[in-house]
């Protein structure tokens, strides 16, 4: 395994030396990084055959981001996640979906060897299935949705007005078919061009539901919240080359929408003002 090169990522440094001293002794060639900045300089700048990564550094899933730029860089090394949470439950396959496997902190010595040589003799598990941002926001609409909603659940203000599921989220499948629409046309950001009536007439509902403008803005930044956490669940099979501009167009169009509602409110506003 002399010629077996492993990239330990840990924000511990403790673990990070114990770890790189014995995969050493096991003569592995190892290169360690203590976050996540130094982990991507690495993969983008050297060919490793092996990806041990912790799974939180600090936050949570941060290693799922190392994950996916070796992905991206080098589609033929093992990657291997290091988590201390045992119980992950219905997780633990959405996380298998990018890394090879999941190893419980803390691994016998013995047994992390085993599991290294074993995954390099196999190989990884599966290869790169790539979607574009617009495919992977038509497949998760459901799931984001319903993120979203928590997100409101959770905050109280939003939540001090009494609204069904259907009257909170009614435009929601109307923002991601114009969403996609506009990723899928690629149209410079910024570039104002496509109005939406249905936009118009959230801000519409949302003035007679009682929001306040602060409320609009509040829901709008959740949404962007929502839509950027499932993209980050599958980086894994985004093209890297095209995510920044795409990210972009997402808030770009988002942002746009928002400004439409707020107008469409204020001119419902002012009209109740005069009646």
């Amino acid at each position: 395994m002399a010629d077996t090169r492993v990239l330990l990522v840990d924000d511990d440094e403790v673990v990070r030396t114990s770890l790189s001293f014995v995969l050493e002794q096991s003569d592995f060639t190892v290169t360690t990084a203590a976050n996540v900045p130094e982990a991507l300089k690495y993969i983008s700048s050297e060919s490793y055959d092996v990806l041990l990564t912790d799974l939180h550094m600090p936050g949570a899933g941060d290693g799922l981001t190392v994950v996916s730029a070796m992905r991206h860089a080098n589609p033929m090394a093992v990657t291997l996640l290091l988590s201390a949470f045992p119980e992950m439950g219905a997780a633990a396959q959405a996380i298998l979906h990018q890394a090879d496997e999941i190893l419980i902190k803390p691994m016998d010595v013995l047994s992390l060897i085993q599991v290294i040589n074993q995954r390099v003799a196999r190989g990884p598990q599966r290869t790169r299935e790539i979607e574009t941002v617009a495919t992977i926001l038509e497949r998760t609409a459901g799931s984001t949705m319903r993120e979203w909603f928590a997100r409101v659940q959770a905050d109280e203000e939003l939540m001090s007005i009494s609204l069904n599921y259907e009257q909170r989220c009614s435009h929601l499948p109307t923002v991601f078919i114009d969403l996609v629409h506009r990723l899928r046309s690629q149209g410079p950001v910024g570039a104002k061009v496509l109005k939406s009536a249905a936009a118009a007439r959230h801000g519409v509902n949302r003035f007679r539901q009682g929001y306040t403008p602060a409320m609009l803005v509040e829901e709008s930044r959740m949404l962007q919240t929502s839509i950027f956490h499932t993209l980050r669940n599958n980086l894994v099979n985004i093209d890297y080359s095209v995510l920044l501009i795409e990210v972009m167009t997402i808030a770009d169009e988002i942002d746009f929408q928002l400004s439409q509602a707020i107008e469409n409110y204020t001119g419902e506003m002012l009209r109740a003002a005069i009646a």
